[in-house]
């Protein structure tokens, strides 16, 4: 294609952000509707990229299977070399593993976008930042230079740690402080990983010559490192087994994987609902993203070595977060350790090193997305009535609110992972994926006990909310307005859509998926000959 849609689709936000920025801070319908005309054109694009998108190509490690690829090299313009001689190049471009993600950020950021609706604290700030977070999510799904996506990835940091600390509950202080240290730790060696993989890789240019590059595609084929990189397959050391351990604590943090989990709770708990929906449909899913599109590829024999601890922490994540949800009384709280447990579902697909297992994470990613999205918007709701989150000042809402309990229950059952519902396929992929593959047998026959953990709070949470006698208190409180009936109605039907016919999603990430477990066996042969 001649048009930039990866372009279109990542900087969308930030003309948004400009237009908001000169618009008068009284003019408070411009600027909630000029954020969602950029979100909107955003999904649009989004939609097409997924409909145009070519099911037989599959991208990793060869630029030609790439599709909407965008390339311009810095280096090489004389007359504009943005930093000196490095080599730096704008390289975007999309595969099965990136596409389904960039459709669920653009879907999710539009809903936050009215969900956003009920702020009313210095909405010109908020809206800024809102679409300058959007545009780094967006960022990190499409690119394919490494020193590109630190930078897509530390644009968030901020925009998110100022969206908790002004627009937050009564300890956004702390909980937007806690965010920004464990990311910027994370952070940290993510850096350090990226220069050592700098330095060991070569690119070859159009003249002949070969320079350091942070391609990321030059970084996965063995044949472009250095012979004495210090990260290079060819020069065999420990750097490599700790590069790799460095890298996967700076998504793991993210996802988020234990013992780097505390900082969800309290992040989702303080920050205000959309920007909960943000966290757990969009920001915790780049973890997961990160170790398949860096660790996997580029650190093949240490992946195989270590899959059964990955899988191990999926299974702790599984059923701790179970439990942690159980023994909440915040409803909140309950979802954002939900959230925990659901996101351990993808490292144990992702440790089969199997296709049917990583498919499962990755469709695990985007159906916990869209549940999970609809969870938080469902206390929300709720709290924007009653003011409370407290599970033991509810009962019998669903002779109140029956429209909004109907929601609720499609959304309970789908985390739950009830077949006809999205989260069911899924999971049954992992496990599907994690039983086949004898290292981490044990591991997923264990992980099963977080189903029935998931369903124990999730009912108990129903009945406790739902059902009952109703409290005299909540006698007045209204059914859903046509917003929010703007906000539930495309989740459920992504919900029930996938849960009925999952091909939609899975033909898009085969080849990829595929393309990568054959590449991971192909160089595991060859870095055997190394010794590793």
């Amino acid at each position: 294609m001649n048009f930039p849609i990866l372009t279109f689709l990542t900087f969308i936000p930030v003309v948004g952000m400009i237009v908001i920025l000169f618009l008068k801070k009284e003019n408070i319908k411009g600027i909630k509707y000029t954020a969602l005309i950029a979100t909107g054109i955003q999904v649009i694009l989004a939609v097409f990229l997924m409909g145009n998108y070519n099911y037989s190509l599959g991208g990793i490690n060869d630029a030609s299977s790439f599709q909407f690829v965008e390339l311009f090299r810095w280096i090489e313009i004389h007359d504009f070399p943005w930093i000196g001689t490095i080599k730096i190049d704008y390289f975007m471009g999309v595969d099965g593993l990136s596409t389904p993600l960039v459709l669920l950020t653009a879907i999710i950021t539009f809903i936050a976008t009215l969900s956003s609706w009920t702020i009313d604290k210095q909405l010109k700030g908020y809206f800024a930042l809102f679409l300058l977070l959007d545009t780094g999510m967006m960022g990190v799904f499409v690119s394919l230079d490494f020193f590109l996506f630190f930078v897509f990835w530390e644009i968030m940091l901020l925009p998110m740690y100022f969206l908790i600390g002004i627009w937050g509950g009564p300890r956004r202080e702390y909980a937007a402080i806690k965010f920004f240290l464990y990311t910027l730790f994370g952070s940290i060696f993510i850096l350090l990983v990226m220069i050592g993989l700098y330095f060991s890789t070569t690119e070859v240019l159009a003249d002949g010559s070969k320079v350091f590059t942070f391609n990321i595609l030059e970084m996965m084929n063995t044949a472009n490192y250095t012979s004495d990189g210090i990260l290079s397959p060819l020069n065999p050391n420990n750097w490599r087994f700790l590069a790799y351990i460095g890298l996967f604590a700076g998504f793991a943090i993210k996802i988020p994987m234990f013992p780097f989990h505390t900082w969800l709770p309290d992040a989702h708990v303080e920050a205000p609902t959309p920007i909960s929906v943000i966290l757990a449909g969009v920001l915790l899913k780049m973890g997961i993203y990160g170790i398949l599109r860096f660790n996997y590829p580029i650190f093949p024999e240490i992946t195989q070595q270590l899959a059964w601890y990955i899988g191990l922490f999926g299974m702790i994540n599984i059923i701790y977060g179970a439990l942690a949800a159980m023994a909440q009384r915040d409803f909140k709280k309950l979802i954002a350790y939900s959230s925990i447990s659901h996101m351990g579902y993808c490292l144990l697909g992702m440790a089969a090193l199997n296709t049917m297992g990583i498919s499962g994470a990755i469709l695990q990613m985007f159906n916990h997305g869209t549940i999970t999205a609809m969870l938080f918007l469902i206390v929300g709701v709720l709290y924007d009535r009653t003011h409370t989150r407290n599970l033991d000042d509810f009962g019998g809402m669903a002779t109140q609110m029956p429209i909004y309990t109907g929601f609720v229950t499609v959304a309970f059952f789908a985390a739950i992972g009830l077949p006809g519902l999205s989260g069911f396929i899924s999971e049954i992929f992992v496990f599907l994926g994690a039983f086949s593959y004898d290292t981490i047998r044990i591991i997923a026959i264990i992980s099963t006990l977080g189903i029935l953990l998931g369903a124990g709070y999730m009912l108990w949470t129903l009945q406790r909310v739902y059902l009952g006698t109703l409290k005299e208190k909540w006698a007045g409180l209204k059914d859903l307005d046509r917003r929010e009936y703007l906000m539930f109605i495309p989740l459920t039907l992504i919900i029930i859509f996938l849960g009925i016919y999952p091909s939609a999603m899975l033909d898009v990430m085969n080849t990829s998926v595929n393309t990568m477990v054959k590449f991971m066996q192909d160089s595991q042969m060859f870095f055997s000959s190394f010794g590793g």
